[in-house]
């Protein structure tokens, strides 16, 4: 039997937090107060390892984990924020060490957790290929194999030998993946981090990524694009609250994700300040809600039944060239559709103060499922002035008394179903 690349047992993690240090208002208790102090902060530092008792300093990011990954699988870990995730990935890199519980691995680890993890900001991109190279037990020889391949990959030899503390955000991603994927390690291991990239470089490096995986290596990806990781990870992990709720092929853990979505807040298209990820003072948006053909708010749709966007703004400063759009995206956070309200030759709208109200026409061509909607407000050089996730949660019906209106296939992939003509030619 093949032994697992990596085993993780019973592993757990605690910090302890700062609490508000309760002061006395009497002067009798201040001059006690100041007289304990030296003691109590030796107790404090003394205990500062200790995490046999509960105590309400004692946060638990992990508690219990235990999963093995075989040799060549590629592990997606999902979860909400908080869940334990990026302390996971750092116990795995070696980078931070467990309170308890045992972590064997078997094989060389690349990991690429935060942007500039290891790179030394005052050396230029190419020593810091070798410095990375060399941490992870590379030899120069290797390391010069592989060196041009890396700089190609990352697109920055224009500034390759420039201190990596002039780099942007994206360009030091950009080189600290292609020296975590080239550097052929064992293990690969990536945070969240790659959000950080363009559109472009994200496709590149998740075919990156599934090219090493091929190679005989394994890969364990964290990110909250869902669909990114279905596409790329065999396997899955969902985390909540530190604990390991299911451990098991990766569509299973997506669904048992989605379906455990707070989705409280998806009612009636009215905006809590949790939806508003994006607010520069320029707008609000108000309300969002669906009405049918009638003008009546619904949550359910039949499929192919056309849908309309009622969207409320508050206007609060002059927007001039303002474009405004809608993303109706899955259950899996995959942006579906996108709708912007003005197309190539279109005129710019400008939006004075005050209230502001549209109905945008939606052709309802979604398979049956459950969706929700993101509303943004642009400015003319594409800066956003205002973007609200998750609005309004709505669902589409498999079928409807009409039969025009039927889901005809028990069956068919992606979210749309769009009509094509056929043509037989031969």
């Amino acid at each position: 039997m093949t032994q697992p690349i990596i085993q993780v047992e019973q592993l757990s993690k605690a910090y302890r937090i700062g609490l508000e240090e309760k002061k006395s208002e009497t002067l009798a208790g201040v001059i006690i107060q100041t007289l304990k102090s030296p003691f109590q902060n030796f107790k404090n530092i003394s205990n500062l390892r200790d995490f046999r008792k509960e105590e309400e300093s004692i946060f638990w990011a992990l508690k219990d984990v235990s999963f093995e990954v075989n040799q060549g699988e590629v592990l997606g870990i999902i979860g909400h924020n908080g869940a334990g995730k990026s302390t996971l990935l750092k116990i795995l890199s070696r980078i931070t060490e467990p309170t308890s519980g045992r972590v064997r691995i078997h094989g060389r680890v690349s990991s690429l957790l935060e942007v500039g993890t290891g790179f030394h900001p005052d050396l230029s991109g190419r020593e810091n290929i070798y410095l990375n190279g060399t941490i992870l037990g590379m030899t120069k020889r290797e390391i010069d194999s592989k060196l041009e391949e890396i700089i190609e990959f990352s697109g920055v030899s224009k500034y390759i030998d420039t201190p990596v503390k002039r780099y942007s955000s994206g360009m030091t991603v950009r080189l600290a993946f292609a020296v975590a994927a080239h550097l052929e390690p064992e293990i690969l291991i990536i945070d969240e981090v790659l959000a950080v990239g363009d559109a472009e470089f994200q496709k590149k490096c998740l075919g990156k990524m599934k090219s090493v995986s091929k190679q005989g290596r394994t890969v364990i990806f964290v990110s909250h694009n869902l669909g990114a990781v279905r596409s790329l990870c065999t396997k899955g992990i969902l985390l909540k609250a530190g604990t390991v709720i299911f451990n098991g092929n990766i569509q299973d853990t997506i669904q048992g994700y989605v379906s455990k979505k707070d989705r409280s807040l998806l009612h009636k298209g009215t905006i809590v300040e949790e939806m508003r990820t994006i607010h520069h003072g320029f707008a609000k948006v108000k309300q969002v809600i669906l009405v049918d053909e009638y003008g009546n708010s619904r949550e359910d749709f039949f499929y192919q039944e056309d849908i309309s966007v009622s969207i409320k703004l508050e206007i609060i400063h002059e927007i001039a060239d303002a474009l405004l759009d809608i993303r109706i995206i899955s259950e899996e956070s995959v942006v579906i559709e996108h709708i912007l309200n003005s197309i190539l030759g279109g005129k710019p709208i400008t939006l004075q103060p005050g209230s502001k109200e549209f109905l945008v026409k939606v052709k309802n061509r979604l398979a049956p499922g459950s969706y929700s909607i993101n509303v943004g407000v642009h400015a003319s050089a594409g800066n956003t002035l205002e973007y609200v996730e998750d609005v309004y949660s709505f669902t589409v019906l498999k079928a409807s008394q009409e039969d025009e209106l039927s889901y005809a296939h028990e069956f068919v992939d992606g979210y749309v179903h769009q009509k094509g003509e056929w043509q037989q030619l031969n």
